[in-house]
């Protein structure tokens, strides 16, 4: 992208006197411009300090030979430049498939792509080069802006031009048109029409807009100012029929609660809500009722293609569109998982501590396996599989007995909240009640946490020595010698080990978990697996339909919990020899295992480790398992909120409640009182 940019930005009358003395100011070279809006460009874009073009507008008062340069040098600037590209194509996503967008716009930003020089996009593009030049733009005073195009002569987007015997309106029209031949198309695709089945035999509105178009493009053809009136019965049904397509639209986003959604499916739909939110912001223009509205829409129009080209890049926001919906099928399946991780009464609470001793039952075993495992003599490859299959099986057992992991309950438990939260805002609770319930909530989630980690813990640690003891002191296996000792003792030392780093990486795998099987889920309701597994011919004639039906519930009930224990198992069982490989001291650290790891590192030592190493350790497992909890629970929070749109802002209210709510009833947070 050509900059003309200087070492030092000039003063005004400095820059009008360079302009002015030029052989030929009537030429449509772009530096004088450039160079007038670096002039107004802030360093720093200040809201509540609006940029002011009233310099400008007192010099073009005092000198008026100059003031007429200007006006023919800016008409000659911006004569006969194209536009359509820009209201059709910038900011709006190009491709369904989301990698590849965000490739190209990657690309586009190292190296933007030039336009023609004749179109009005090369013109933005050297002009307004900044990302965020449209911000302080559009919080210039219209007045200023009207008393600028007063001063200058420049006239409206509705002005007919004498050579083309068309005007800046003809360009908008060619762009809504191509908009929504593109939506048309686009919407017939079976991938679309699989998410709205309530319209199969229904007219297609985007049909009905594209004639209804016709025709105001016909009526506006006859205008001597290419316009129809706001009050034109044929332009309130062209709005009518766009709020018809939004809300097609709408309904297939919905309807994704029912049918799951792909990337590529909620692509599309995106593509076509941004050209319909394009339509909609361009709509207006093809109607007047007085000077004024063509002059306040020609300001519009300008801004408005600053904005979409200054943007058309923007990752940031493709991230966010593009993955909000996805993000609320996962988090709404993890939310649904997480309502049987919290408990509210005593039975459900003595419930919770059950389930969360038969998870460290299993914790225990697979402490023991791994100290047995790290013996064989094998590749760092081949650790990293051993590892992954020992904690892969036992996790999934843990999920398919009905036992409790406690780490894995904060990924779930989050987007239960929030999904608290957002019933609260949609139901206009009073705002007391709405913070007071949350914080209720809240209290039953952390003495479910806090249970679930005793019931994991208190189970592991006794587990672990007593197979130590049966394995090493009666049958004389050699496990666990005093070297392995010491350092399984280090290990869980947050001062003298990465204890309190690995314990964080544990937590984003626990989150990604989390992740994985929702993902899982909304792939199965999307692609119909139950169906397909039912119906399956081979599968009805040789297990019968009964068990075919079985079979098909289970995985649709299961599948989504055993792959994404899986792949928890592979996260953290890989995670070491990854490091050994890079050359990182990466590891994982998980409260449950620490406490078996610890009873292994104490009979090793045969119990004659000092009284620091072992405060330090069991100061190393709280700590650990704070860590794995607020790493993941932070991680679910932030995706929750934003796959719901819902402000940070709000969490301050509900955490204030949740502070109000510990000093009046701090034993509710720890076990099952009566809420009063």
């Amino acid at each position: 992208m050509q900059l003309f940019r200087r070492s030092r930005k000039k003063e005004l009358d400095e820059l009008f006197d360079e302009f002015y003395n030029q052989a030929d100011y009537t030429s449509n070279n772009l530096e004088f411009l450039v160079e007038l809006v670096a002039y107004f460009r802030p360093e720093k874009i200040e809201k509540d300090k609006p940029v002011s073009i009233r310099p400008l507008l007192d010099y073009l008062n005092e000198h008026a030979v100059r003031r007429y340069a200007m006006a023919v040098y800016l008409r000659n600037v911006f004569q006969n430049r194209k536009f359509t590209s820009i209201l059709t194509d910038s900011g709006i996503i190009r491709d369904a498939y989301f990698l590849r967008e965000v490739r190209e716009r990657i690309a586009s930003k190292i190296l933007p792509e030039q336009p023609e020089p004749d179109t009005l996009q090369f013109l933005l593009n050297q002009v307004f080069y900044r990302q965020k030049d449209f911000e302080w733009v559009q919080e210039i005073a219209l007045t200023e802006i009207n008393e600028l195009i007063v001063l200058l002569d420049l006239g409206t987007i509705y002005d007919v031009e004498e050579q083309t015997k068309s005007s800046a309106v003809t360009e908008i029209i060619s762009g809504i048109s191509l908009l929504i031949q593109r939506i048309s198309g686009r919407a017939l695709e079976q991938d679309v029409l699989i998410m709205i089945p309530e319209y199969e035999d229904v007219q297609s509105p985007f049909e009905s807009f594209e004639k209804k178009l016709d025709l105001i493009i016909s009526k506006i053809a006859r205008q001597p100012h290419f316009s129809v009136s706001a009050a034109d019965p044929d332009f309130q049904d062209l709005v009518q029929l766009l709020r018809a397509c939004h809300q097609i639209i709408n309904t297939a986003f919905d309807n994704s609660a029912k049918f799951g959604i792909s990337i590529r499916v909620n692509q599309s739909l995106l593509r076509i809500r941004q050209q319909l939110f394009r339509i909609e912001a361009l709509l207006p223009l093809l109607a007047t009722d007085s000077e004024e509205d063509e002059r306040d829409n020609s300001i519009y129009l300008v801004i408005k293609l600053i904005k979409y080209n200054c943007r058309k890049n923007n990752i940031r926001r493709l991230m966010q569109d593009s993955t909000q919906t996805i993000a609320y099928e996962v988090t709404q399946h993890t939310a649904k998982t997480g309502e049987h991780y919290i408990t509210e009464s005593k039975k459900e609470y003595v419930q919770m501590l059950l389930t969360a001793m038969g998870g460290g039952l299993i914790v225990g075993f697979l402490c023991l396996f791994k100290v047995v495992l790290s013996q064989a003599h094998v590749s760092d490859f081949g650790h990293a599989l051993l590892y992954s299959l020992n904690y892969s099986f036992g996790f999934i057992l843990i999920y398919l007995w009905g036992f409790t992991l406690a780490t894995k309950q904060p990924a779930m438990t989050a987007a239960t909240i929030v999904k608290s939260i957002e019933n609260g805002l949609s139901n206009s609770v009073k705002d007391a009640d709405r913070y007071r319930s949350f914080a209720v909530l809240f209290s039953h989630l952390f003495r479910s946490q806090f249970i679930a980690f005793a019931g994991n813990v208190f189970v592991a640690f006794p587990v672990a020595l007593l197979l130590i003891w049966s394995l090493q002191g009666l049958a004389g296996f050699h496990i666990v010698d005093e070297h392995k000792s010491e350092v399984l003792m280090k290990d869980l030392n947050p001062l003298a080990s990465w204890a309190i780093l690995h314990a964080a990486i544990a937590g984003v795998f626990l989150f990604l978990s989390g992740i994985i099987s929702g993902s899982i889920s909304n792939k199965i309701k999307h692609k119909k697996v139950y169906n397909r597994i039912k119906e399956h011919p081979v599968l009805k004639i040789s297990l019968g339909k009964e068990n075919a039906k079985r079979f098909a519930e289970w995985i649709e009930a299961k599948w989504a919990g055993v792959a994404s224990n899986f792949w928890f198992g592979v996260f953290l069982g890989s995670t070491a020899s990854i490091g050994i490989f890079l050359g990182l001291n990466l590891d994982i650290r998980h409260i449950t295992f620490a406490a078996g790891n610890m009873a292994l590192g104490l009979f090793g030592g045969q119990f004659e480790t000092g009284w620091y190493s072992i405060v330090m350790a069991i100061l190393g497992i709280g700590i650990i398992g704070f860590v794995n909890f607020i790493v993941s629970f932070a991680l679910s929070l932030w995706l929750a909120l934003r796959s719901r749109d819902i402000p940070i802002s709000e969490l301050k209210y509900l955490f204030q409640s949740v502070w109000l709510y510990f000093k009046y009833k701090p034993l509710a947070f720890f076990f099952p009182l009566k809420d009063s």
